[in-house]
């Protein structure tokens, strides 16, 4: 490579000795340089050749250097990949479980919505029967009934919404059913609602939340302002009739003072006594109701105990203690409390038969234990004296009646 000469035949050459200008084209070297110029052209070839190729082994052993240098990040960003590509899978897992979670609870709500469209068209139907077995004075009030059974569900209903709106927002921001006692509280608000709508007169109060007494007080008041009596309503909103409610009623009654107790259940929680058109009937000392004729019977209680009153009262004016013992005698708050003194009985009663049945028992576990112990006892005496195959008087454990 170092005796190689690139020239251009065009180069200008000048004459030593007399100064004149020419190319290598003209002129003697013409041949020569022609000759020249093709080996030039061949070893720049070559010269390219080489330089591209060394180029090539520059570019492949600093994009080797590279790739090795790099290697490292390039392994730690497929890992940081596939950890985010986990971790977005998950986030779409759950996002998946969310949807699914909506989706469950919008289908609940639908079967909720027709469950209620099914009992609402139930009721109506059976209104509908009461309607035409009544008189034309009654259909005003059927249909108020109607109006307020209408509002109670249209309330409940609104509110439902509203909470299962306010559920869904929830689940949308952070990932994440009306409940019994929401029923309760709207149905009991209803009751207080119809009572002081129904009987401006009374004073209606409701039963502080948490607290025991039922769920609404209705003082029945005279014209007068004399306090002639007190029911206790209390609100059952469930799906089946539970044997305990009529218990703490009675209860709530005789710490309350109140004369008349009544429940107030859906049509599906009624005792397993009732006809399946009854909607209303004494149980257990207690008055149960539907909905539909709780404020109807409300006004016949509530004359009942404006009755109750104004026998009272015509007693009292009479100044004869033995009618006001016999009215206390006779009262319902006497009967409570005689039947709460029974009932205390009774179940002493009941703990006594069991203490007695699991004190024979033990007696009789005992008994058997011991006769087991004697007659163990006796054989081994028997078996010594056969083993001595004579009399041992100090081994008779039992002495002859004789004796």
């Amino acid at each position: 490579m170092s005796d190689s000469l690139l020239v251009s035949l065009d180069a200008p050459i000048t004459c030593p000795k007399c100064e004149h200008g020419f190319s290598l084209r003209e002129g003697f070297a013409q041949q020569a340089l022609e000759g020249i110029e093709a080996t030039s052209s061949e070893t720049l070839s070559r010269l390219r050749e080489q330089e591209r190729v060394a180029a090539e082994k520059r570019a492949k052993a600093a994009a080797e250097d590279k790739v090795r240098e790099l290697a490292p990040q390039l392994e730690e960003l497929r890992t940081q990949q596939a950890r985010e590509r986990t971790q977005h899978e998950q986030k779409l897992a759950e996002v998946q479980k969310q949807n699914r979670q909506l989706q469950a609870e919008q289908l609940e709500l639908r079967e909720e919505r027709q469950k209620i469209q099914d009992e609402k068209e139930a009721l109506a139907l059976a209104v509908q029967r009461q309607v035409d077995a009544k008189l034309g004075e009654r259909e005003a009030r059927v249909r108020q009934l109607e109006q307020e059974r209408a509002s109670l569900e249209k309330a409940e209903l609104l509110k439902k919404i509203d909470d299962m709106q306010q559920k869904l927002a929830e689940a949308q921001q952070k990932g994440h059913q009306g409940s019994q006692q929401l029923q309760g509280e709207v149905l009991e608000l209803a009751i207080e609602e119809g009572l002081v709508r129904s009987f401006p007169l009374d004073t209606i109060e409701e039963v502080r939340k948490g607290a025991r007494g039922g769920d609404v007080i209705h003082r029945v008041l005279t014209r007068s302002g004399q306090q002639a009596g007190t029911l206790l309503w209390e609100s059952k909103r469930a799906k089946d009739w539970s044997a305990q409610w009529c218990a703490k009623l009675k209860d709530d009654m005789r710490a309350c003072g109140a004369e008349v107790g009544v429940l107030v259940t859906t049509s599906s929680a009624v005792p397993a006594s009732w006809s399946a058109d009854q909607q209303f009937g004494l149980h257990e000392d207690v008055w149960v109701t539907t909905w539909g004729a709780a404020l109807n019977l409300a006004q016949v209680l509530r004359q009942g105990v404006l009755d109750v009153h104004r026998q009272r009262v015509t007693s009292a004016n009479k100044g004869e203690h033995m009618e006001a013992v016999y009215d206390y005698l006779t009262s319902p708050q006497f009967a409570h409390k005689l039947k709460a003194v029974y009932g205390a009985f009774q179940k002493m009663r009941e703990e006594l038969e069991q203490e007695r049945n699991v004190t024979l028992q033990r007696w009789a576990r005992r008994d058997k234990q011991l006769q087991s112990g004697i007659n163990e006892l006796l054989g081994v005496a028997g078996d010594l004296q056969g083993l001595a195959a004579q009399p041992l008087p100090l081994l008779e454990m039992e002495k002859d009646k004789d004796e």
